[in-house]
């Protein structure tokens, strides 16, 4: 408990000081005048997003991995990343440039969210529900549909000119300026429900960790339950992966660190950790590229390359999948 305690104190201090310099550092306005209180408010809406994109990956990954009983799989392996991926490229290969450009909007960004949340439902539903009632068989067909979407994708990606290419490319970064400040009223609310009711399932995700038999000998209704809470994934996935892009590894990454220092099974516990790492992994990236190197918020450049390290370290230690 000490540790987690130093731990949680030591993230708080890290995030609030990330926050403060995102908001401050570079500001050319004087101090307190109203052209640096715009500045201020303008990159609020970009700390706004990556506190909903650090909850949604965090909260989704630990619970999805509870689920399935893996710490290594994330959801990302569901293929809403290649879905996401297909939708891009299918509007730029029939529209030209101006594609990328169509998809800009509440509109396509809820159409998007919806055709992953109808995607992983139907997944959800034959392989959970149906004769199978495997999750390992669930797991296989979503590698399969990310494979065959992310090969539709290179297709048409190798039609494409280079001009076009090259703005679809700026599309598929997972990158914080992706998000616009009039998707967020819509975003919001269905994260805050969605996290809601996974919090109010920690208790049931305690047990799910126990495996399928224990559960089911506690008198948990294991394939309901089981149902709830990739439905509930699914969907905070959805949401930012249409807000920002796809990451594969932030919540891996996220979900990694607070299994170490966090030093617990219990979702409540959990769960504010992961948070806190996500929060502050997006924030120190989006810092470094927009602020030091001026590159932009294409964050996942930063978040892949240490995601990836931790994940190929956390696979050579375990020796298996």
């Amino acid at each position: 408990m000490r540790r987690y305690v130093i731990t949680m104190s030591a993230l708080v201090i890290t995030a609030l000081g990330l926050t403060f310099g995102i908001m401050t550092w570079d500001n050319p306005a004087e101090t307190g005048s109203r052209p640096w209180w715009l500045i201020v408010d303008m990159r609020r809406d970009s700390l706004i997003t990556i506190g909903v994109v650090a909850l949604c990956h965090a909260v989704s990954t630990v619970a999805f991995q509870t689920a399935v009983n893996n710490r290594i799989l994330t959801p990302g392996i569901m293929g809403f990343g290649s879905l996401y991926t297909t939708i891009q490229t299918t509007a730029v290969f029939l529209l030209g440039a101006g594609g990328a450009t169509a998809l800009v909007g509440v509109g396509p960004f809820l159409l998007q969210m919806l055709a992953m949340m109808v995607l992983a439902t139907l997944l959800y539903t034959w392989l959970l529900s149906g004769r199978f009632s495997n999750i390992h068989i669930m797991l296989l067909v979503g590698v399969v549909i990310g494979g065959v979407l992310g090969s539709l994708s290179n297709f048409m990606q190798r039609i494409l000119t280079p001009s076009e290419f090259d703005v679809l490319t700026a599309r598929l970064f997972g990158n914080i300026s992706n998000a616009r400040a009039d998707y967020l009223p819509y975003a919001i609310p269905m994260v805050i429900a969605a996290v809601a009711l996974i919090w109010l399932r920690a208790n049931t995700l305690n047990t799910i960790a126990l495996g399928r038999t224990t559960a089911q000998n506690l008198g948990l209704n294991y394939k309901r339950e089981l149902i709830i809470v990739m439905a509930l994934v699914s969907l905070l996935v959805a949401v930012a992966t249409a807000l920002v892009g796809p990451m594969m590894f932030l919540g891996f990454l996220a979900a990694t660190l607070a299994y170490q220092f966090g030093d617990t099974y219990s979702h409540r516990m959990l769960f504010p950790m992961a948070v806190l790492f996500a929060y502050t992994i997006l924030a120190a990236s989006y810092f470094i590229l927009r602020h030091i190197w001026d590159a932009g918020g294409a964050v996942t450049v930063i978040v892949e390359l240490i995601g990836g390290l931790v994940f190929l370290i956390v696979l050579m230690r375990k020796g298996r999948l």
